[in-house]
């Protein structure tokens, strides 16, 4: 055991999933922190933490770099291990959505109950744990292996988050698809964030490569996500071909402001059971997103989407029975839904311990009318909007305190729509 090291990873920028800025790629303090090494004259504290930070997720609400760490006999491997405690209270009026975590304006109740119009909620489910582990550190075989979970599922179960290995420049498991930025995320309470974020979870197998500081690049094969409306004439069918995102990054200072565009093509198939036959159909996005440093203490965050057959990839539409629906002009056939979505955030430094955000984010589709379908042409989401507002502060260097407001709604193609408010506070510690 003389060759194995305890390294304690403490300041600011080791706050593991803290909702602090510097869990962005825009640090406001330094990205090492003070360091205190046990027993470890082979390696800084510095380079582990700089290690750590390539593998994780670069995403607002995730765990980056772990407090405590312990390293391998020669330095050939890194072994970090962190977790947050994060408690949530909330209150909702208007149309409350019934998830303390995830404010979804797709989940906006349609056909409210009279006198539901109020509802408080609490929650811990948002904490959670992760491992991140570093084989041959420093050197071009390096291995990285990064798993998170929280507590998310049924009855506060285990949900898993990451599980994923990065290999020159290959990422093999559970990760959010190639077609996410995630760094281009607003900081939020809610768990989920605007509506129009493209940020969904999938099985990747995806290839990233950086040219230089300015130019990056990545190609991925995932498993296809896939939500039909069916009509009496149509089934969905086990899917072939998996779907193929990929992008080109350019970014400045230093890389704290890029703007990537990305595209995604799918191939989604279904059953004409009238002709009892499989058809397919392209679909397609493109999308510009990236965050920029305007100075004075102001961080923008933005993103637009457009394409047909691709509503599965915005966070509000997944599951949502929208990227096909019923061709009204051919029975027995669907027809791919086109539809945008758009975001644009603002936050603001007033000190590296105190700053707030405000975003706008909405989402539209346009599915022809059809009738028969599974799911009626009137009942189906058209548009939807969601506003957020919050503040958060750094207490110390493992408690940190928020408080938002977000408003939602949604309008189905009727003309019926409902919206709700949500106030809601936070209090976090990392450890």
């Amino acid at each position: 055991m003389k060759h194995v090291s305890l390294l304690i990873l403490v300041g600011t920028a080791l706050l593991g999933t803290a909702p602090v800025a510097s869990a962005q790629q825009h640090p406001t303090k330094s990205t090492t922190g003070k360091v205190s090494v046990i027993n470890s004259d082979s390696v800084s504290a510095a380079q582990i933490y700089r290690e750590f930070a390539e593998v994780a997720p670069k995403a607002f609400n995730i765990p980056n770099a772990p407090r405590f760490a312990i390293v391998g006999k020669d330095s050939k491997f890194y072994l970090g291990i962190g977790g947050t405690l994060k408690g949530t209270g909330s209150f909702d009026f208007g149309d409350p959505i019934t998830n303390a975590n995830e404010f979804t304006t797709s989940a906006i109740n349609m056909s409210p109950t009279p006198g539901n119009g109020g509802l408080v909620q609490f929650s811990a489910q948002q904490s959670g744990i992760f491992l991140n582990f570093i084989a041959l550190p420093g050197t071009k075989d390096r291995v990285g292996v990064y798993i998170s979970a929280n507590f998310m599922g049924d009855g506060y179960g285990l949900q898993l988050q990451y599980g994923y290995i990065n290999y020159r420049g290959f990422t093999v498991g559970y990760d959010y698809s190639l077609f996410t930025d995630v760094a281009a995320g607003v900081p939020t309470i809610d768990y989920e964030g605007p509506n129009a974020f493209t940020a969904i979870p999938n099985a990747v197998f995806d290839y990233r490569h950086s040219f230089n500081k300015t130019v990056s690049v990545g190609i991925g094969a995932e498993l296809p996500q896939d939500s039909y409306t069916n009509s009496s004439y149509t089934a969905t069918v086990n899917q072939r071909v998996p779907d193929i995102p990929a992008y080109v990054q350019f970014a400045w200072g230093g890389g704290s402001s890029w703007i990537r565009f990305s595209g995604i093509l799918r191939n989604l198939y279904y059953r004409n059971e009238v002709k009892d036959k499989n058809h397919d159909i392209v679909g397609w996005g493109v999308k510009a997103s990236g965050s920029a440093q305007l100075g004075g203490g102001f961080t923008a965050y933005y993103q637009g989407v457009y394409g047909q057959g691709v509503s599965s990839y915005y966070q509000d539409l997944n599951g949502c029975n929208l990227d096909l629906t019923p061709d009204p002009d051919n029975m027995g056939k669907l027809k791919a839904v086109k539809s945008w979505g758009a975001y644009g955030g603002l936050q603001y430094n007033f000190t590296p311990n105190l700053y707030c955000t405000g975003t706008y984010s909405q989402v539209r589709t346009y599915a022809k009318k059809y009738s028969g379908g599974a799911i009626s042409w009137d009942n189906q989401y058209r548009y939807a909007q969601y506003v957020v507002g919050n503040l958060f502060y750094n207490i110390n260097s493992v408690v940190t305190w928020g408080i938002e407001y977000i408003w939602g709604r949604r309008v189905n193609y009727s003309g019926l729509q409902e919206h709700d408010n949500r106030i809601q506070t936070m209090l976090q510690v990392n450890f």
